[in-house]
């Protein structure tokens, strides 16, 4: 089998570079080691940079985005019984968009499908040789036989387990690490959300997030400890927990009801480096995660993407290869940003078991100067919305 590119995992990263390069006529095969019904049952954020939107569109499998989405023009911090706007519109004129990641990959799936492009489910044992040389290719089994895919590059966007990572040498790659001593409890319900923006909630008691999927569905999360389990928490222990990390007025509000999914999600700062390796370029969380305060994992994923396509793009049309011998040095300047961003959100918003109270003091006086500075609060604001490509 041959294909110009090979992509490992077929997650939204992977499905949408492999939409942008059908449209330009390059081929790319998608290999993913589950099922198709399993990616669109997992779970995930859906707030969406300007970029990322813009992407979807260039893709052009935005139509159903662009009529379904919800417009974010700003975002609520609370601390304590305090809370206050930042209004991304008035401060840059620029938003967000709320989308979930499912119907993202359902939208990249079926224009994938409509399209004839080669996605191969149920993959294993995937190996990527000769990623060092100038005919790399792909090897894995699939129906109990053996395949083997020649190419001229290899994408690896297939997660932080996934082999695309491992594949670089460890005398290459260097590692970035900062593991957080705490998770997210998070809860989906088929609820009216309690506000029209997100609620970042510093309290006491630990951080809360209020945001939602629609206007039926809810999704709440509050930090937790790393050796809780879901099911150590009833429904009702959660929606008390969290009524007490928000501001009462909000809290009156809120409206309750059974939980139709509950999960704890540990966070975590990760950076590889570098995001190339020969003919293998990284993507999306098999190079980097962020903690999910500030909604960035699928945007840094996107703006990989990005720099991928084009990079591509530059050496099949132009036959020049300055935008794939760039290419880790452009996306990890733009990740390390983001990194930035979502560290320092992280450590705004959560209480840490080794805090001081100088440490608690200047929290506080942190969040202050974001609520009392608009030089501050635009400096939020061009980071939410997504720095530019």
């Amino acid at each position: 089998m041959r294909s110009q590119v090979v992509i490992v995992g077929g997650g939204p990263s992977g499905l949408l570079l492999g939409q942008l390069l059908h449209r330009r006529g390059v081929d790319a095969v998608v290999l993913e080691r589950k099922t198709r019904d399993y990616v669109l049952g997992r779970i995930r954020a859906g707030i969406l940079e300007t970029g990322f939107v813009n992407l979807m569109r260039e893709a052009g499998v935005a139509e159903r985005l662009d009529r379904e989405c919800f417009i974010h023009e700003g975002t609520q911090i609370a601390d304590g019984n305090e809370m206050f706007s930042v209004n991304f519109q008035e401060l840059i004129g620029e938003s967000v968009v709320l989308y979930g990641q499912t119907e993202v990959t359902r939208d990249l799936y079926d224009a994938r499908e409509a399209a004839g492009a080669r996605t191969i489910f149920n993959v294993d044992d995937v190996e990527i040789c000769g990623a060092d040389t100038e005919a790399p290719f792909v090897t894995f089994t699939a129906g109990g036989q053996s395949h083997r895919i020649d190419c001229d590059f290899v994408a690896g966007c297939d997660g932080f387990h996934g082999v695309s990572r491992q594949t670089i040498p460890l005398t290459v790659r260097k590692e970035y690490e900062k593991v957080y001593p705490f998770g997210w409890l998070g809860i989906l319900s088929e609820t009216p959300p309690v506000d029209d923006e997100l609620i970042y909630a510093n309290s006491e008691r630990g951080f809360a997030l209020c945001s939602m999927r629609n206007a039926n569905l809810s999704r709440y999360y509050i930090q937790c400890s790393l050796s809780d389990r879901p099911e150590d928490w009833s429904d009702a222990a959660f929606w008390d927990e969290l009524k007490r990390r928000i501001p009462e007025h909000v809290a009156d509000k809120l409206v309750t009801g059974p939980s139709i999914e509950k999960s704890i999600a540990p966070l975590r700062s990760f950076v590889t480096e570098p995001m190339r390796w020969g003919r293998l370029f990284l993507c999306g969380d098999a190079a980097h995660i962020v903690p999910p305060t500030g909604a960035k994992g699928l945007n840094t994923a996107a703006s990989d993407i990005h720099y991928l396509y084009h990079g591509l793009m530059q050496f099949y049309e132009d036959k020049d290869s300055e935008g794939i011998d760039r290419y880790s040095e452009k996306a990890l300047a733009r990740i390390w940003k983001a990194e930035r961003f979502s560290w320092w959100m992280t450590t705004l918003l959560h209480r840490f078991p080794e805090m001081t109270e100088f440490d608690l003091k200047m929290q506080q006086a942190d969040i202050a100067f974001l609520r009392d500075n608009v030089d501050a609060q635009r400096v939020m604001a061009t980071n939410y919305v997504g720095l530019p490509f």
